[in-house]
Order: C-alpha cells, then sequence, then structure tokens
C-alpha cells in the first residue's frame, strides 16, 4: 500500500510538472497549411492555410505566401477550427465532490445573496482537469459559481498552464443566479424566491441612488450587504449579463418578466425546457447556455427536457452555446471535455452542424463580450486553433494539436501517464496466490 501510494503522489506530482511546462516555441510566426480551415466567420476554406503572428491571427485564406522563417505546420487531410469555448464549468474550483478542501465554487454570503463573490480568486491552475479538456479541444471556459440566490460573479479563461492572472481572459463576465431552487435561497416556494429577487434588485436600486445616504446610516436596512449591492449595481445598469439558471419552462417565464420589470441583460443556463419557450426567448434575445439530455431527467423542473432542445431553440433564433458537463460535482468538471460530443449529439438530433461548430465557438464569444478575441479564425483574434483528425463532432476524431495564443502546449496528462504505468505492470490476477 504504502509503494502504491508513493507511485500515486509521484504520477500526481509529475503531471503537474509536465502542466507547468509548455512546448516552447521555435518561430514567432507559425504557418497551419493545407488543412480544411473552419473560420466560423465566413465559409470553409479547403487546402486553406493560417497564419499566426506572435499569438495572433494574421492571415486565413487559400494560397497565401507563407513568411520567411516561419515555422510550418502541415495539416493536410486535417480539420482546422478555432478552440472550442465551453460556457459553463467549474473548471478548477472543484476537483472531488466530497472533499470540502477541493471544492471552491460557492460562498455563504448574506442570506444567500453572495453577489461580490468572484469565483476564480479560488481558481486552482494546477487542476489535474485542466489537461485532458484541453487535450479535446478546448481552449477556453467559462468558470462559474453555484448555490444561493446569486452565487457571485464567473469569469472565462484560457485552459493554459501558469498562473490564474495568465488564465483570465475576462472578469467578470456575468453575474450567476438561478430561481429553480427554493432550498438553495433559503426560501421555501419558487414564487417567494422570485420574490426575494425582486427585492434585491429594488434594493440595488434604491442603494445606487443613495449611497451617501448609506455611508450616513441614513437608509432603511436592505437585503444585502454593502459590497453585494455594489456588485449588483453593473447588473441593474445592464452593463453585466444576469445567467440565470434555470430549467422549467414556467421558470423561464419568470426569468423573462423579471427581466423586463428591470431592464436586464440575462442569459439563460441549463434550459431543459427552454424548447417550450423558444419563440419568447428569440423575441427577448435571450440566448441559452445547454446540453444534451445525457440521462434520465435530474428532477421534476426537467421532466420535459428533450435531445433536441438546442435544435428547437436554434431553429426559432434563440442564440444557443453548447455545453458539456453532465450531472454535478467532479463528474462536472470531469466531463468538461465533452463538448464535442455534446456538438455531435445537438446535430444528430437536429441542430446543423454549421450551428453546432458556432455554438461551441462564436456564439459564446459574442454572448460574453469577447468576439473581437476568440470564437473565429481572422485575422486579429487570439491564436485559439485546433488540428483535428476529422470531423471534430465524430466520436473518434482527435485533437491532434492545440494552440492557446499561438502556442501549442504537451498532450500527456495524468490519466495517460496512469495508463502507461499501469500497462507495464506483471499480470498477477491469474498467478495462484496473487491479488
Amino acid at each position: 500500500m504504502k509503494s502504491y501510494s508513493r507511485t500515486l503522489r509521484t504520477l500526481i506530482l509529475g503531471s503537474t510538472a509536465l502542466a507547468l511546462t509548455a512546448v516552447p516555441a521555435t518561430a514567432q510566426v507559425l504557418a497551419i497549411t493545407g488543412g480544411r480551415v473552419f473560420p466560423v466567420s465566413g465559409p470553409p476554406i479547403d487546402g486553406g492555410t493560417v497564419i499566426v503572428t506572435n499569438g495572433k491571427i494574421t492571415a486565413v485564406g487559400a494560397n497565401l505566401s507563407i513568411p520567411d522563417g516561419a515555422q510550418r505546420i502541415d495539416a493536410s487531410g486535417k480539420w482546422v477550427t478555432p478552440g472550442f469555448i465551453n460556457s459553463s464549468t467549474q473548471l478548477g474550483v472543484i476537483e472531488v465532490s466530497q472533499v470540502s478542501n477541493t471544492r471552491d465554487m460557492s460562498a455563504r454570503g448574506k442570506d444567500n445573496i453572495a453577489a461580490a463573490f468572484t469565483v476564480w480568486e479560488g481558481l486552482n491552475p494546477n487542476s489535474v482537469m485542466l489537461a485532458p479538456a484541453r487535450n479535446e479541444g478546448i481552449t477556453t471556459v467559462a468558470v462559474l459559481p453555484a448555490g444561493g440566490l446569486v452565487s457571485g460573479q464567473a469569469a472565462l479563461l484560457n485552459v493554459v498552464p501558469g498562473t490564474t492572472t495568465d488564465m483570465i481572459i475576462r472578469a467578470p463576465i456575468a453575474m450567476v443566479a438561478e430561481i429553480g431552487d427554493a432550498s438553495s435561497a433559503g426560501v421555501s416556494s419558487r414564487g417567494e424566491l422570485v420574490v426575494k429577487l425582486r427585492e434585491l434588485l429594488e434594493d440595488t436600486r434604491f442603494f445606487q441612488t443613495r449611497r451617501a445616504a448609506y455611508e450616513r446610516a441614513e437608509t432603511r436596512d436592505f437585503a444585502a450587504s454593502r459590497l453585494d449591492l455594489q456588485a449588483m449595481i453593473p447588473v441593474i445598469e445592464g452593463r453585466l449579463p444576469l445567467i440565470i439558471t434555470v430549467d422549467r419552462a414556467s421558470d423561464i417565464d419568470a426569468a423573462l418578466r423579471v427581466a423586463r420589470e428591470f431592464n436586464l441583460r440575462i442569459i439563460i443556463g441549463g434550459g431543459a425546457e427552454a424548447w417550450m419557450m423558444a419563440d419568447r426567448l428569440a423575441a427577448a434575445r435571450v440566448p441559452v447556455l445547454t446540453g444534451a439530455m445525457n440521462n434520465i431527467p435530474g428532477g421534476f423542473a426537467a421532466l420535459g427536457q428533450r435531445q433536441e432542445n438546442a435544435a428547437l431553440l436554434r431553429r426559432a433564433g434563440v442564440a444557443v452555446a453548447l455545453i458539456g458537463n453532465a450531472g454535478g460535482g467532479d463528474e462536472e468538471a470531469f466531463n468538461v471535455r465533452n463538448l464535442k460530443q455534446e456538438a455531435g449529439n445537438a446535430v444528430a438530433y437536429g441542430m446543423t452542424w454549421d450551428d453546432a461548430l458556432r455554438a461551441v465557438t462564436m456564439t459564446p464569444a459574442e454572448v460574453f463580450g469577447v468576439s473581437n478575441r476568440l470564437g473565429s479564425l481572422q485575422p486579429g483574434r487570439d491564436a485559439n486553433v485546433v488540428i483535428w483528425s476529422g470531423d471534430p463532432f465524430e466520436f473518434t476524431t482527435r485533437a491532434e494539436r492545440v494552440f492557446i495564443n499561438g502556442r501549442e502546449y504537451p498532450g500527456m496528462t495524468r490519466q495517460d501517464m496512469l495508463t502507461e504505468r499501469y500497462k507495464r505492470l506483471p499480470n498477477t490476477y491469474n498467478t495462484p496466490g496473487v491479488r
């Protein structure tokens, strides 16, 4: 047992050290040539070339002249896309659901309101979950807090080794709340939950216009703390979107009413029954972050969930960003890497291939306000590029090379190291007396 523990510790430490060491770029100019290039912002380019200079895309097209001294990467017979963006994860803030000191996605707050909570401050940039996600072509993730009525603020991160500062693209990208789980918000029913959310929004408006009086202790009591009220001001001003995590169609309807009442920019997260509200979501220009149904519905609020959810939403004109995490806890963090399977399932159930690609690239970039940097292969964008062995939504396709900001990172993960380690162990199961 002691030998096994030492071996496991060595593997974990080795994988961490490996994750911190990127392959050094041999040139500041890269030319990815000969592949089938999908810019997303335009039609596919057969035999296309993507030129990267100092981490930025500088040219995309066919028959481009290659700069002298560029590092050439032959992508003939391969597919080239922007790096995928998973729009709803807890990657890096949860490792093992049953180990409390590996769970940093929630804040207690005041009365289940934690608007000031910045989830990325607790990120573990050495998480063993990062490399598997990156190896599946996911270059960027949104990390969302969870729990309570208002969970806190979310961030958009590149899946690169280094520190949290190295990873952050934009923070915050949204405030996160929910109106589908009354017990999580410390109330007894959905109706009371919506009342509590309205009270918070009204208090924020009041606080915003009477801050001087508040500092002199000349105002009434508020439902939230000073820091939480300050954090909510960008939400009521429309500068920061509010992700409302909700599944039931009637709860989505309530979210739309609250958004109209307070003139909020909202995003629906989860949205198991969002297809029932597709026309209203489209009319209100409310995006939906959703994925496939991977099991039986998780509760009564999702009884109307169906595999065609994303396709029906998109057909109605809703902006859909696909998410690749099934279940909760450590399973959720582990399955962040399954985004290409989510997209493949969406196509299998009626979403067009082009819409599915957009739902894991440009749409999330647009939803989170970073489409000038991510989500497409265009000059001026960050060079988050993936070279695939074929159609990325086919089950057997592999992400062969992954670049983030023009740099390629090693593909070995802790899982790979464990696999190699135990492939070399002698087979003891057929040896008498050895177990």
